[in-house]
């Protein structure tokens, strides 16, 4: 056992230190990448280690992730990027969020085929010392699609990823996380971008429609450091991929001191610190039913512009209009509120986000410029990153950018 001290440089920090070590300090076969907040069961890590053995080529060995707070609840079978929009979603022809304990391995039909993934996340994934000594370390990405970007590269080079039913560890949800508007929703933008660049279509008009789509979302849900966020993740990707070393020890700080200064990124302990909405018990628990159908959608979406259009209630902005639980809070309901506290998806606190009819549009016009301006340098972008991909996944890289500034 050798214990290394460094800074936070996030995830693929770490995960780049655990295989510069591995590479140039032992001989081992296989370097295995976990979470270090799971729950394992070490006959998982047995046989990924026969598998990979017994395949007739290298190839990445991923494992399953089960629901640490359900514990026969499946979060995927399996995972693959859509190269249009350029974004993760579940393999084809499978069905997130299995529930084994109502319908076991031999009555769900679905899963006796092959499924074919593009990557496998690495809260668990076994990579042979072959395949690392070929196509090099983690991007310096801190989280977030370093492991899908490691996936997709090792694909180009004709290794395959294979996630393995029967290896798997046990994970706190996503559905019991705020990731995709919290500090982390930073790093969700400018990585997608960046691995966009080196991985992704010529033409991102559906990834940047995407993408707009996600920024008006945002917005509706009152969440403007979120907005925020992706606008600083945007031009950080425009500034190119060798700030991306320099970046690792202090995009954390940077992201969350920008957050704070807006309401919706600061969580009160409770909603009983702040002032009791003004409405009774029984309409305090009745929701809106999400739109289901196109014309449904639209309509809920004109609403919600007409909403921003009109000036805000000063009073929602000191008193909350209704205390929203998480699982309640959706576009389609806050586009229309003027202050609101919604929980967080763990339980921890709640935000009080106040609608600020000159933010959202100002936010709305600057998201367009910007994503206006991807779209034109987006060629020169590609280049500039896939001439930089050999530099930033090298072993001497990674010790002379960053692992010999922290000895």
């Amino acid at each position: 056992l050798r214990i290394i001290d460094q800074p936070n440089l996030g995830g693929s920090g770490g995960y780049a230190r655990i295989m510069y070590e591995a590479l140039e300090h032992t001989d081992a076969e296989q370097i295995l990448f976990m979470d270090d907040d799971v729950l394992l069961e070490p006959d998982s890590v047995l046989r990924a280690l026969a598998f990979s053995r017994f395949a007739r080529e290298p190839l990445l060995v991923g494992g399953q992730m089960l629901s640490l707070q359900a514990r026969s609840h499946l979060h995927a079978w399996g995972e693959v990027v859509d190269r249009g929009t350029f974004f993760w979603q579940i393999a084809p022809h499978t069905i997130d969020d299995h529930d084994f304990a109502v319908d076991s391995l031999r009555e769900t039909p679905w899963m006796h085929r092959r499924i074919d993934v593009d990557y496998n996340a690495w809260w668990m994934c076994l990579i042979p010392r072959s395949v690392a000594e070929q196509i090099g370390l983690p991007l310096p990405l801190f989280i977030k699609w370093d492991d899908c970007e490691y996936g997709l590269r090792a694909g180009s080079h004709g290794v395959p990823t294979a996630t393995v039913p029967g290896v798997g560890i046990w994970h706190m949800s996503f559905v019991e996380k705020d990731d995709s508007s919290d500090w982390q929703a930073y790093f969700h933008v400018r990585n997608r971008l960046v691995v966009a660049a080196l991985h992704g279509p010529d033409n991102p008009r559906a990834m940047l429609a995407d993408s707009l789509k996600r920024t008006l979302r945002h917005l509706f849900l009152l969440e403007y450091s979120t907005i925020a966020l992706h606008h600083m993740a945007m031009r950080d990707f425009l500034s190119g991929p060798w700030a991306l070393f320099g970046a690792l020890p202090t995009a954390l700080g940077a992201v969350r001191a920008t957050r704070a200064e807006f309401p919706d990124g600061v969580v009160h302990p409770s909603a009983a610190d702040l002032p009791r909405p003004p409405i009774g018990a029984r309409d305090a628990q009745l929701w809106p039913k999400p739109p289901t159908n196109r014309f449904a959608q639209v309509s809920a979406l004109a609403r919600g512009l007409v909403h921003q259009m009109r000036p805000v209630d000063r009073a929602a902005r000191e008193r909350p209009q209704r205390n929203v639980p998480a699982e309640h809070g959706q576009w389609f309901l806050l586009s229309r509120l003027d202050g609101a506290t919604v929980s967080t998806s763990d339980g921890s606190g709640v935000t009080f986000r106040k609608r600020d009819r000159e933010m959202f549009w100002s936010m709305l016009r600057e998201s367009l410029a910007l994503h206006a301006e991807i779209a034109k340098a987006w060629p020169a972008m590609r280049r500039r990153y896939q001439e930089a991909r050999g530099e930033l996944v090298s072993r001497a890289a990674w010790r002379e950018r960053v692992f010999d500034r922290f000895r």
